[in-house]
C-alpha cells in the first residue's frame, strides 16, 4: 500500500502534563483560543484559524523534561516554534501568560521558554516570512 491512497493529515498536538487543565490555561491565553472539550484529565483547544490543535493530559507520573538535555534527566519529547510578529513584545506577553525564559540562549533571533509544565518551546520573529501564506 502507497500513502497516495491514504489521507493523513496532522489535526492535534497532545502534551503530557501533570495537570491538564493548568497548562491548558496557559496555552489558551498565549495562543488566544478557547477551549473546546474539558474532561476530568484530558482538555482540547483548537485553532480558530483551522490548523493543528493542541491538547493537554494528565499523567499521574509527569516528570519535566530538562533542556537542554541532561542524560541523567528527563529528555524533552518534543518542543514548539511559535512565529511572531514582534519578538520584544511576544516575549514579554509569554512571560506575563506564565512562561519562563530559558536560562541558556543559542541564537539571537529565537527565544526560548518553558511552559508551566516544563516543556520548551521557542519564539522567533522571521522577516521573510509572509504572514498572508500561514
Amino acid at each position: 500500500m502507497d500513502k497516495s491512497n491514504i489521507k493523513i493529515k496532522l489535526r492535534t498536538i497532545v502534551l503530557d502534563c501533570g495537570d491538564a487543565k493548568e497548562l491548558s490555561d496557559f496555552y489558551s491565553k498565549l495562543l488566544g483560543w478557547e477551549k473546546t472539550v474539558v474532561e476530568e484529565d484530558w482538555v482540547l483547544m483548537r485553532d480558530p484559524s483551522g490548523g493543528t490543535g493542541l491538547s493537554f493530559q494528565s499523567e499521574p507520573l509527569y516528570v519535566k523534561p530538562v533542556w537542554p538535555e541532561d542524560k541523567k534527566s528527563q529528555q524533552k519529547m518534543l518542543h514548539m516554534d511559535f512565529l511572531v510578529d514582534d519578538l520584544d513584545k511576544a516575549c514579554e506577553y509569554a512571560i506575563k501568560c506564565g512562561a519562563v525564559l530559558a536560562p541558556e540562549q543559542f541564537l539571537s533571533e529565537v527565544r526560548v521558554f518553558f511552559d508551566p509544565a516544563g516543556h520548551p518551546f521557542c519564539l522567533f520573529e522571521d522577516v521573510n516570512y509572509i504572514w498572508n501564506n500561514s
